[in-house]
C-alpha cells in the first residue's frame, strides 16, 4: 500500500507537469495507435494543453480517413500559444483530396507571428501573406501554386532555409530579392519545375534535381555549395564540366550524381577555380556502367579545379563490365603535364579492378604531391563507420557486416588483387593508404 501511495503521488505530479510540456510529437507509429484510437488520444492530450505556451507541435498520421476538424482545433491551440515549430505529416488512405491546411490560422491577427520553422506534407496550402519570423520552411507533397508560394515569400523576410520535394504544381519557382537571408534551397522532384528565377542575393548552399541545371536557376553567382541530384540523368559529368563554371564561377564544394556517362570528360573544360571538394557518384542501381565509362577521363576534371583539397568518388554497380587491368597486359596510360598540388584527401568506394579506375589512381598518386591519405573501399559500405573491423565484428553478432552479391563479391577479390599489383608500388612513404578488403566470413568466394 506504501508503494502503492508514491506511485499515486507521482502520477498526480508527472501529470500535472505534463500539461505544461511544451514540445509535443504525435506520430501513428511510435504511439502504437490507429485510426480513432490514435485520433481520440491526441484529442484528450490537446484539450488539456488549450491556454498553455507551447513552442513545438509535430504531428505525424499514417492511417483510414478520419475528421480533419479535430486537427483544425489542435493547430487553433498550438497557433494561438505562440508556437515555434509546427509540422503536420499527412497519409490518409483512400482519400481523394488532400487536406486543406487553415491557412486562417496563421495569417489573421497574430496567429502565425511566433512560428519559425513550418514543414507541412501531404496537404493542400494556400498561403496569402507571408511569415514575419519563419526561418525554414518544408513543404513534401503539398499543393501550393507559384504564384501562392511567391505570396508567402514576398514578406517571409527572416526566411533562411527553402525545401521544396514532390510539389508538383509549381512550374517556375520565383525567389524575390527581399530575401537578403535566405542561404539555402534544396528542390527535388518537383516534375513540373521549368527553372529557378533567383534574385536572392545571399544564396550560399543549393540543393537541385540536375535537370534544372540545364535550363536557368537566376542569380548564381554567390553560390558556393552545389549538389545535383538526379536518379535517371544520363552525362551529367559532360554537361557539369562543359557548362556550370561559367554560370557558378565561385563554387567551392561540389556533388554530383549521375546514372551513366555516354561521352568522356571534355577534353578542355572550364576551370573551377574555387571548388575545394569534389564528390562523385555513379550509380548504375540494378546492373553495370558501360565500358565507355571512362573512369580515367576524370583526370581532365581533376586538371580543371587548381585548389581541389578533397575527392570523393562512388561507384555502385551489380556487375563490372569494364576491361580489368588483370587481363590486360598492356601500359597503364598516363597524361603527362598535369599536377593535382592542393589534394590531400581521395576516397574511391566500389573500387573495382578496372584498369581505367586503376589509371586513374595511379594517376592520382603520382600526380597529387600534396596527398595524404588514399582510401580504396572494395566492397562498398565501409566509410564513414569509422574501424571497420570492429564494426564487422560488432555486425557478426547479428548476422553479416555488408550485404553484396556474387559478382561484386569476386570482383572485390579481382579488386585486391589489382591493388597489390599496380597500386601499392606507387604509394609514396607520405601518404596513408587504407585498403577496405572484402570481409573474411561474410564475402567469401
Amino acid at each position: 500500500m506504501r508503494d502503492a501511495a508514491r506511485a499515486s503521488c507521482v502520477s498526480c505530479a508527472f501529470e500535472c507537469s505534463w500539461r505544461y510540456y511544451p514540445n509535443l510529437t504525435f506520430c501513428t507509429s511510435k504511439m502504437s495507435l490507429n485510426g480513432q484510437h490514435f485520433v481520440n488520444k491526441v484529442d484528450q492530450i490537446m484539450k488539456k494543453h488549450s491556454g498553455i505556451g507551447m513552442k513545438t507541435f509535430e504531428f505525424e498520421y499514417n492511417g483510414p480517413c478520419f475528421d480533419t476538424s479535430k486537427l483544425n482545433d489542435w493547430l487553433q491551440i498550438a497557433v494561438t500559444s505562440g508556437i515555434e515549430e509546427l509540422e503536420i505529416s499527412l497519409y490518409l488512405a483512400n482519400k481523394a483530396e488532400h487536406y486543406n491546411f487553415p491557412c486562417s490560422l496563421l495569417f489573421s491577427g497574430s496567429g502565425g507571428n511566433s512560428i519559425r520553422r513550418l514543414d507541412l506534407s501531404g496537404c493542400a496550402f494556400h498561403p496569402m501573406a507571408g511569415l514575419g519570423c519563419l526561418t525554414r520552411l518544408d513543404l513534401l507533397s503539398v499543393h501550393i501554386t507559384e504564384d501562392e508560394l511567391g505570396c508567402l515569400l514576398s514578406s517571409s523576410f527572416a526566411l533562411e532555409e527553402l525545401h521544396l520535394t514532390e510539389c508538383s504544381d509549381i512550374i517556375c519557382l520565383k525567389i524575390p530579392c527581399l530575401l537578403h537571408r535566405l542561404s539555402k534551397l534544396n528542390v527535388s522532384d518537383c516534375d513540373a519545375l521549368k527553372g529557378i528565377e533567383n534574385k536572392a542575393p545571399n544564396l550560399r548552399t543549393v540543393s537541385i534535381d540536375s535537370y534544372i541545371v540545364h535550363h536557368s536557376i537566376g542569380d548564381s553567382l554567390r553560390v558556393k555549395d552545389l549538389e545535383m541530384v538526379r536518379f535517371s540523368e544520363f552525362n551529367l559529368i559532360h554537361h557539369t564540366c562543359a557548362k556550370l563554371p561559367a554560370c557558378m564561377p565561385n563554387l567551392e564544394t561540389l556533388s554530383i550524381r549521375s546514372t551513366g556517362e555516354m561521352f568522356s570528360t571534355p577534353s578542355a573544360p572550364l576551370e573551377f577555380f574555387h571548388l575545394k571538394q569534389l564528390d562523385i557518384r555513379l550509380d548504375a542501381e540494378s546492373g553495370a556502367f558501360s565500358p565507355n565509362s571512362d573512369y580515367f577521363s576524370l583526370v581532365v576534371f581533376l586538371d580543371a579545379c587548381p585548389i581541389l583539397e578533397t575527392f570523393r568518388l562512388e561507384v555502385i554497380q551489380t556487375r563490372m563490365k569494364h576491361v580489368s587491368v588483370l587481363q590486360d597486359s598492356s601500359h597503364l596510360r598516363q597524361i603527362p603535364g598535369l599536377r593535382h598540388g592542393n589534394i590531400k584527401k581521395v576516397e574511391i568506394i566500389g573500387f573495382c579492378s578496372a584498369k581505367s579506375m586503376v589509371e586513374l589512381t595511379c594517376h592520382i598518386l603520382e600526380n597529387a604531391t600534396s596527398l595524404e591519405c588514399l582510401t580504396l573501399d572494395t566492397i562498398s559500405g565501409g566509410i564513414g563507420i569509422g574501424d571497420v573491423d570492429a564494426y564487422r565484428l560488432n555486425r557478426h553478432k547479428f548476422g553479416v557486416c555488408f550485404s553484396e552479391g556474387r559478382h561484386m563479391i569476386v570482383e572485390a577479390h579481382k579488386a585486391v588483387l589489382a591493388i597489390e599489383r599496380h597500386v601499392m608500388v606507387k604509394v609514396p612513404s607520405t601518404v596513408k593508404l587504407n585498403v577496405i578488403k572484402p570481409c573474411s566470413r561474410c564475402h567469401v568466394v
